[in-house]
């Protein structure tokens, strides 16, 4: 198949940031495993797992109407944001910095996971081969763009979609954010989001708004402080997951979630994670990059208040073995946030974790590796995990669950899963980068994985959210 031509490597920025002292992972990570989720269901076959939760009626057309006024058209930048390199062969101090931190497109196959043109080990020139499958059926092998708000950036590893400028009730303070996912499919084909019927069930993680006369949203709660001084400190080389201390870059109030129930508008559940809080244009106007994270999400790589639009760094990661990008904007616990370079959102607690693939669940699941292999940096094709994450900067290259066109229980609220690679399976040779969820239940079963700290496997009791942006093969 085609594959995306793309140009050289360019990587994000992150200044520095202060401390808070926590002791969590290393011997108290909270499990969830219900009686549904042991070691015998993990032979439940994939169609079981593509199983929706529940099916919504169509809201009304006097609602839809409502919210096709959000329908914003992004164009891609006329000059590409100047994304001030940092990583580790330009800066040691990645675990210190503020911003994206490293973008997709890394400096060796352990960070990039684009996939290899089709002409690789044939006689014939890449000009020979036709189309690839995805482009006549998007379940077939190929890459897919699925959130289709804005242009993805495949040099850079960049999406720019639209910005939009809410408000928040009674104070009447500014709130910029963006569009990623919705719970009506109506509304995800008119507006280019991804659909998640999931998320019909994240009421509970969910703030109330409404939708004025231009399709932006009047907020009722929850804010966001940007100002926050992000910062890790690793464990000792090769285990520096768990950190010894951690603080995130953006952190919400205890009414915040990037998810929305739209009260006036048929109760449709967004996905509408904030950028900026309390801001007026003239302050966060880096249509060239050079942003100030003090005012403004950890994942922007450039932000146009004039042309509404925001450009947002994408992240690797697989889903049934196919190579993904994704964007991270908001964790339910501070150390996953501080990780993920994203906003602390404590209202995502209320999120019902552990009961993947159950009815009325709200969550999909994400493998998180604790301790995956890390010598060689991104020169190693078999990285991954969080250690190697906090060696070097790069992205952990996480496991995700379903995604669309892959399976149907999509939701951008993702239950992590850490695991751990156990003593046993490493002097043995046995650990490798792993890259489909059923293929880590089976070492699960196996006994070669387990929960940290040899804890039972299961749900780590927090959410990160990260909407699907493309797929990549």
């Amino acid at each position: 198949m085609n594959r995306i031509d793309r140009g050289p490597s360019v990587r994000g920025n992150r200044p520095s940031v202060g401390a808070t002292c926590l002791k969590f992972f290393a011997h108290r990570v909270t499990i969830l495993t219900l009686t549904s989720l042991t070691v015998g269901s993990f032979a439940t076959p994939l169609a079981m797992a593509q199983l929706t939760s529940t099916t919504k009626q169509p809201i009304s057309s006097e609602a839809l109407a409502l919210h096709l006024r959000a329908k914003r058209v992004a164009v891609a930048p006329e000059t590409r944001p100047e994304i001030l390199a940092s990583s580790s062969a330009t800066s040691s101090t990645f675990n210190s910095e503020q911003g994206p931190g490293p973008g997709a497109i890394g400096p060796g196959p352990g960070c990039d996971l684009f996939p290899a043109p089709p002409s690789v080990g044939a006689s014939v020139p890449l000009s020979y081969f036709g189309p690839s499958p995805s482009t006549v059926n998007p379940s077939l092998v190929g890459p897919v763009q699925l959130l289709n708000t804005g242009p993805v950036d495949a040099a850079n590893g960049t999406i720019t979609i639209p910005l939009y400028k809410g408000t928040l009730r009674g104070t009447k303070k500014t709130i910029w954010y963006i569009l990623t996912d919705v719970d009506d499919q109506g509304v995800a084909a008119e507006l280019g989001l991804n659909f998640s019927a999931k998320l019909t069930n994240a009421s509970l993680a969910a703030r109330t708004g409404n939708l004025d006369a231009n399709g932006d949203i009047v907020f009722d709660k929850g804010t966001v402080n940007f100002a926050a001084q992000r910062n890790i400190v690793p464990g000792p080389a090769g285990a520096e997951f768990p950190p010894k201390s951690f603080a995130p870059g953006a952190i919400g109030d205890a009414n915040y979630s990037p998810y929305v129930r739209i009260v006036n508008a048929g109760n449709v559940i967004y996905n509408a994670p904030m950028v900026a809080f309390d801001v007026d244009a003239s302050q966060i106007n880096f249509p060239n990059g050079h942003v100030d994270y003090s005012k403004v999400h950890d994942q922007v790589v450039a932000i146009d208040p004039v042309n509404m639009t925001v450009t947002l760094n994408l992240i690797n990661g697989f889903s049934f073995g196919r190579p993904v990008w994704y964007l991270s904007m908001d964790a339910s616990i501070p150390l996953a946030a501080a990780i993920e370079h994203n906003t602390y959102a404590p209202l995502m607690s209320k999120l019902l974790l552990g009961h993947d693939d159950s009815f009325l669940s709200p969550i999909e699941r994400i493998f998180i590796s604790t301790n995956g292999p890390e010598s060689g940096d991104c020169n190693n094709p078999l990285r991954q995990g969080l250690s190697a994450d906090l060696a070097d900067g790069h992205r952990p290259n996480n496991v995700l669950g379903g995604i669309p066109t892959i399976a149907l229980d999509y939701s951008p609220a993702w239950d992590a899963q850490l695991f751990e690679w156990t003593d046993d399976a490493i002097n043995r040779g046995f650990r490798g980068q792993v890259r489909e969820e059923f293929q880590i239940l089976t070492f699960v079963q196996d006994g070669l994985i387990t929960g940290p700290g040899g804890a039972k496997f299961g749900s780590s009791g927090f959410s990160i959210n990260c909407p699907i942006v493309q797929r990549l093969d």
